[in-house]
């Protein structure tokens, strides 16, 4: 089978191309079809969280093992929910997340896509995770296309017929894009255009890249240790509020009193446009210690909320701060905040807060965490493999993003 690559990168063909893209890349398994690159007509994400809430975070062996049983059920209803035949008959080609990740979940997203390129006869497009989320910003997802299901932590069947009908919206609370200038109540993605100053953080990545197109991205910054997530969860974590951490310690946070604890803001003048957020997690586990231990915090919610908003003020402030710096010295004007902690709320009310002077754009709540819809959006912009090439593709976990 000889593929058309060349074809994909035109205007026309673009135009009516239907992708079904998938991402497996930690605990979600995601799939999803594109039209035109940004319609979404179809996202579907099985969640472990509950699987893993045990462990305190993700175990990889466990991930890949959900990740095999799900996976399949997950296609299907991504093709069901966007009217798709079951053979692929009316799709165009196949996506997925190669990298980076952890590897075991990766590779059953890749062969999954793989197999199913091969047998459909259809073209195969391998996609950074992060240039996913940057892309992320250009999806039109309509109410009704999102599917939500939480794996369950115990050994019953699976609910593959009951996927709700709620997005990540749901888990976050429902939170507005945030206002951009001269008082635009939000910013609509297709309004959005390049150049502009990526900003994304997850539980996994941290980075901050001038993306000039699709396909032509410079990274600015990257994490030196914890990512922003990770540093929720590590800080849940001490504190005793479960996992995953982020959402509890941003609910706690509105109730607290930011200045309460004065907390560093790690490598703000450093390291350019870098990030570290382990010497943060020392410093509340400090706090804490200094305090007689855990358990003032248990009698003493205010004092609990007040960490809790000491701290995610210390994180936001790194995060908006170099952001705005980056900006400013990239001679930019538009901001993307990408990624899982991107649902985070009192992130977005402080960006909309501090750059009023910025076209700012985070995407839905069930666009920010990780989706297959932003695989698809990226995958459309991307040459695809030849036909050794695919069938030879194989997984990168450490997949930089400069060597794209």
């Amino acid at each position: 089978m000889e593929l058309e690559s060349p074809i994909f990168l035109t205007e026309t063909h673009q135009k009516r191309m239907r992708i079904l893209s998938i991402e497996t890349s930690c605990d979600e398994t995601a799939a999803a079809i594109l039209e035109d690159g940004r319609q979404v007509l179809a996202s579907v994400v099985a969640s472990q969280t509950p699987v893993h809430k045990a462990y305190q975070g993700v175990v990889p062996e466990i991930a890949s093992r959900c990740h095999i049983e799900y996976m399949l059920p997950v296609v299907a209803e991504a093709l069901r929910v966007a009217g798709c035949e079951p053979d692929g008959s009316d799709l165009d080609a196949v996506a997925v997340t190669r990298g980076p990740g952890l590897v075991g979940s990766l590779l059953v997203g890749v062969e999954t896509a793989k197999t199913l390129a091969w047998r459909w006869r259809k073209p195969l497009i391998a996609v950074h995770h992060t240039v996913g989320h940057l892309m992320s910003v250009f999806c039109e997802l309509p109410e009704g296309r999102s599917r939500f299901l939480e794996v369950p932590p115990d050994d019953s069947e699976p609910a593959s017929t009951e996927w709700g009908e709620q997005d990540r919206e749901a888990q976050h609370g429902r939170t507005e894009q945030a206002p951009v200038a001269r008082g635009n109540r939000s910013a609509a993605p297709a309004v959005f255009d390049f150049p502009f100053l990526g900003l994304a953080i997850s539980g996994g990545h941290s980075s901050l890249v001038r993306v000039e197109g699709p396909t032509e991205m410079r990274l600015l910054g990257s994490t030196l240790d914890d990512a922003p997530g990770e540093a929720y969860d590590k800080v849940a974590k001490v504190l005793g509020l479960g996992y995953p951490g982020g959402p509890e310690v941003d609910r706690r946070a509105a109730l607290g009193n930011p200045e309460a604890f004065d907390l560093p803001r790690p490598i703000l003048h450093a390291h350019g446009y870098d990030f570290s957020f382990s010497g943060l997690k020392t410093a509340v586990v400090r706090e804490i210690e200094e305090r007689g231990g855990l358990r003032l915090f248990h009698e003493d919610e205010n004092l609990l909320n007040d960490l809790c908003a000491s701290f995610q003020a210390a994180v936001i402030d790194v995060l908006l701060r170099k952001s705005l710096r980056a900006l400013r010295d990239e001679k930019l004007h538009r901001l993307a905040v990408v990624g899982g902690v991107a649902c985070n709320r009192g992130l977005r009310k402080e960006a909309a807060r501090r750059l009023k002077g910025t076209h700012l754009l985070f995407p839905a709540p069930a666009l920010c965490t990780d989706n297959a819809a932003m695989i698809g959006a990226a995958a459309v912009h991307i040459e695809p493999l030849s036909r050794d090439a695919a069938l030879r593709l194989d997984a990168r976990a450490g997949w930089e993003l400069g060597q794209v």
